[in-house]
């Protein structure tokens, strides 16, 4: 069975999942609705060791994240997560740039529809992805949400 912890934080509700040890999951913002039935609602050492760190990250007391957690996708989805927890705490890079660091420049559309798809965002920092000429797209839970991660993190925003 799946653990689901769900809170209210700095910029918002939360919802986390841990299955196997493992962080599964983050919600945010409006995307807390859509947790599936099969969570069991409860709180372990994992989940509360998640809420530690991201209200440090809220506090600007974190920039990196250490928790054991499993991104489940297709290759290319991995791949796309994979490189997003290169991106540093306080950076910005275009879709465009994402694309070209995993080999496949073309593929702009594909990358934000893998970043899109996150299910772990803050800790794996899709956030940290514009559009082109320094446009903000869009977020998970909103992006009211991601111009609130982007200040934490010190970046100025664009038009």
């Amino acid at each position: 069975m799946k653990a689901c912890y769900f809170y209210e934080g700095a910029i918002g509700k939360y919802g986390l999942q841990e299955s196997g040890g493992k962080l599964m999951r983050i919600w945010v913002g409006d995307r807390v609705a859509a947790v599936p039935d099969e969570c069991e609602r409860r709180e372990t050492p994992l989940l509360r060791e998640a809420r530690r760190q991201l209200d440090a990250y809220f506090d600007r007391r974190l920039k990196t994240f250490d928790l054991p957690y499993l991104l489940d996708g297709t290759p290319f989805q991995q791949k796309v997560w994979h490189a997003l927890c290169d991106i540093p705490y306080g950076i910005c890079i275009t879709y465009g740039k994402l694309a070209a660091l995993i080999g496949d420049p073309k593929a702009c559309r594909a990358v934000g529809m893998a970043n899109g798809r996150n299910p772990l965002p803050i800790i794996v920092p899709c956030h940290r992805v514009i559009g082109s000429g320094g446009k903000l797209t869009g977020y998970t839970g909103g992006l009211d949400i991601k111009i609130k991660l982007l200040q934490i993190e010190g970046i100025t925003l664009f038009g």
